[in-house]
């Protein structure tokens, strides 16, 4: 059981949330969304105890563990893998720890057989012999093999500990379960294995994401914090965001109704009220006027880019053919006689799990990289705009973001410029900042108004939503959906590849692909993980 009674967050004068008061129950997965800085991972951080609230409290039931994914990367290097796992559950391994001092000892005493008898009740109370097979069903689940297990920490890559300390967050069966964008990281094999353990779950969770995706597919509730305040919504993420629109919808409709109902009223005391015979109903209708309360309805912190990608003019039947492709790189072949030709109506998603040949294709498709052999058809009424993975040479020029985009406008009025850089969340003095000084949501954004500007009728997306909070997802996702021209994309955003690709084509490890024109679902469903991750 955990419980917040009147939580409040404040940091100076600002109110991040306040009048908190949820009860979150076993058997239930509560994702917690809000606009960036809106207090998602601070409101986590206050449950576990990390921050302190302004105001009120909050309450676990007695003998009830928490457990909270840790986001340092580097914390446990001086442990070994399946040691890291086991540490989740602390007095399990306090009591591992203690017990192995104590046999230890050149000179055991019968104080020591004591303790070490009380030791191993407890131990076996934890159900601690199944310890090391619990963690390393935990660590297969999520792709890291036996060999992985007794290597130090401090010797795997960033991609591999990310796993173990998700492996760390889920030991133990806790009781309540604190995760902070746990999908980060994870290749599409380990987030399904997660989702379904999620599913499988009976105590209390709650989650931090921007995996639109992964909240539809876990979470039974979701926690809003917006508008200075903290709101229960059942159901997931798509229920909720159409439950919020409607809310706000019929807020604003009530209060135009109650508005017009206020004019009417004014309107009647304004011509009555001096007249004797109507002076009583002038007074009634004041007294109405007084009881009339308008919704008191806040700005939400929640901004949505406007992401519209419009065509300079339609594609005719050629568009690109790429005919026996074959690229390496470092030595290895990274793509293999590749045949590839792109349809006016296409919108390809690139899959897999090589990303270093899924970008060397697109550079191809691009005309940014020659391959090694083979040959690229461009149609005469192509128009390519290409969004490259890694774009931090766009970015090296001393510029303020009206100069950088009025570069790639033909359009080079000032207020064009600037009224464009608005609907992208760039307002007022923003609009004056250097580009080199841009966060990476901020790039991503700026280059995806170069691209709308450029009104290109091929679209080349690698990786666009890295840096993107979920509004700005959303905005692209909808923008993608509206696109009248071909599309290719690499992504492992599985919402866009649901909602807007056609046809598939997985590049594999060895270089080789397979192209098909069925669903995702259909695709995992026909020919398994293990390619698709």
């Amino acid at each position: 059981m955990l419980k917040v009674n009147n939580v409040e967050l404040r940091f100076s004068n600002r109110i991040l949330f306040e009048n908190v008061n949820i009860e979150f129950k076993d058997d239930n997965c509560y994702g917690i969304i809000g606009a960036n800085g809106a207090g998602k991972s601070t409101f986590l951080k206050i449950l576990s105890g990390e921050v302190e609230s302004t105001k009120g409290e909050v309450i676990i039931g007695k003998n009830e563990r928490i457990s909270v994914l840790r986001q340092n990367h580097n914390e446990f290097d001086e442990y070994k893998v399946l040691e890291t796992v086991i540490m989740g559950d602390s007095e399990l391994y306090d009591i591992m720890k203690e017990k192995e001092a104590i046999y230890m000892k050149p000179d055991f005493s019968v104080e020591d057989g004591m303790k070490a008898a009380e030791l191993e009740s407890r131990f076996e109370e934890k159900n601690g012999w199944q310890a090391e097979s619990d963690a390393a069903v935990l660590l297969s689940g999520l792709g890291i093999t036996p060999e992985y297990h007794e290597m130090y920490m401090r010797d795997l890559k960033d991609k591999d500990k990310v796993k173990i300390l998700l492996a760390r967050a889920l030991f133990g069966n806790p009781d309540i379960l604190l995760l902070d964008e746990p999908t980060n990281g994870l290749d599409l094999k380990s987030k399904m294995w997660l989702e379904e353990f999620l599913i499988d779950f009976k105590n209390t969770v709650l989650v931090v994401s921007h995996d639109r995706h992964f909240l539809n597919k876990v979470c039974t509730h979701m926690v809003d914090i917006d508008y200075e305040k903290v709101t229960l919504f059942i159901g997931n993420y798509d229920f909720w965001f159409k439950s919020s629109e409607l809310i706000q919808k019929q807020m604003r409709d009530s209060n135009k109704r109650k508005e017009e109902k206020m004019k009417e009223l004014q309107d009647f005391i304004a011509r009555f009220s001096a007249n004797a015979s109507k002076s009583k109903q002038a007074t009634s209708r004041k007294k109405a006027l007084e009881k009339i309360v308008l919704e008191d309805i806040k700005p939400s912190s929640r901004k949505y880019p406007f992401i519209n990608f419009e065509v300079e003019r339609p594609l005719g039947k050629e568009v690109i053919t790429l005919e026996k492709i074959n690229y390496s790189m470092d030595g290895k072949q990274i793509l293999k006689n590749i045949n590839l030709t792109i349809r006016p109506d296409d919108k390809i998603a690139l899959i897999g799990s090589n990303e270093i040949a899924k970008t060397a294709l697109l550079k191809i498709i691009a005309g940014e990289l020659e391959p090694d052999s083979g040959e690229r058809k461009v149609g005469s009424t192509v128009q390519v705009s290409y969004f490259a993975k890694n774009h931090d040479e766009y970015f090296k020029e001393e510029l303020t973001l009206v100069d950088w985009l009025r570069n790639y406008s033909v359009n080079k009025d000032e207020s064009f410029i600037r009224g464009f850089l608005g609907r992208m969340l760039f307002s007022g003095e923003e609009s004056q900042k250097k580009v080199t000084v841009l966060s990476g949501g901020e790039k991503v954004r700026v280059m995806m108004s170069k691209i709308m500007l450029e009104k290109g009728n091929v679209l080349l997306l690698d990786e666009p939503t890295n840096h993107l909070d979920i509004e700005s997802i959303n905005s692209l996702n909808l923008g993608l959906e509206k696109y009248t021209g071909a599309l290719v994309i690499a992504t492992y955003d599985q919402e866009i590849i649901e909602s807007v690709g056609n046809r598939l084509i997985e590049i594999k490890n060895d270089g080789t692909y397979r192209d098909k024109q069925i669903s995702y679902e259909e695709y995992i469903e026909k020919y398994g993980l293990d390619e698709a991750n």
